[in-house]
């Protein structure tokens, strides 16, 4: 049987400051093609509206099977070379909710704020936050580093999990978890991203900040 992948080709990367980003999706009934999937045209939708920086995806629609799962985060981040990997869907109390396992399971270190700010933003809509096991780690291997972080399964919860939340003055109320990636990539090696501070305000140390050319 051939079981040659083109998705798994290592991509090529257009420009220096392009990332290449992973998207999965988990869920056993998108994946039977029960209901059409929701989680992986979203996250598009989202990127393409936070993004000033270029950037090209590689999908996966996997069932909730653990070994698949992580299969499809190793070959996104060993084989293909993306430089962050969100996850959605997975993520509750339930016997085949097992994305954080993956994850952890791929993981070389934990990256445990990710998964703590969340789930405070979700508390802010419904008490059951406090059943999110959602994870945020890196994986590292020879000459490259990604980031895998896992989002909540519903579209609407994916963009408030990325955004964050505003008060009516349009200030940030609480941060999302959107702003704090673009530095973590910096430090893993990855491309500059740059976002759109009308969806989410990237924060850079002054010292880390890339000055434009005069």
């Amino acid at each position: 049987m051939n079981n040659w992948n083109p998705e798994a080709m290592k991509a090529e990367r257009r420009h220096p400051d392009e990332l290449i980003l992973g998207l999965v999706s988990i869920s056993d009934r998108a994946a039977q093609g029960v209901y059409a999937d929701q989680g992986l045209p979203s996250l598009k939708v989202w990127f393409e509206r936070a993004l000033a920086s270029p950037w090209q995806a590689h999908e996966r629609l996997v069932p909730d099977e653990r070994p698949q799962i992580e299969r499809a985060l190793i070959e996104l981040v060993d084989d293909v070379g993306c430089d962050l990997v969100l996850t959605t869907g997975g993520t509750g109390p339930a016997r085949r909710d097992v994305t954080p396992e993956a994850t952890l399971a791929v993981a070389t270190r934990e990256m445990p704020g990710f998964g703590e700010q969340m789930r405070r933003i979700s508390l802010e809509f419904v008490p059951t936050a406090i059943l999110s096991r959602q994870v945020g780690a890196l994986r590292e291997i020879a000459g490259h580093s990604a980031l895998i972080l896992n989002l909540p399964g519903q579209p609407k919860a994916i963009a408030e999990t990325l955004e964050g939340l505003r008060a009516a003055d349009g200030t940030a109320r609480v941060p999302g978890i959107f702003a704090a990636v673009p530095y973590c990539i910096d430090l893993i090696g990855g491309p500059y991203i740059e976002t759109r501070e009308d969806v989410v305000k990237a924060f850079r140390p002054k010292s880390a900040v890339r000055r434009s050319p005069a």
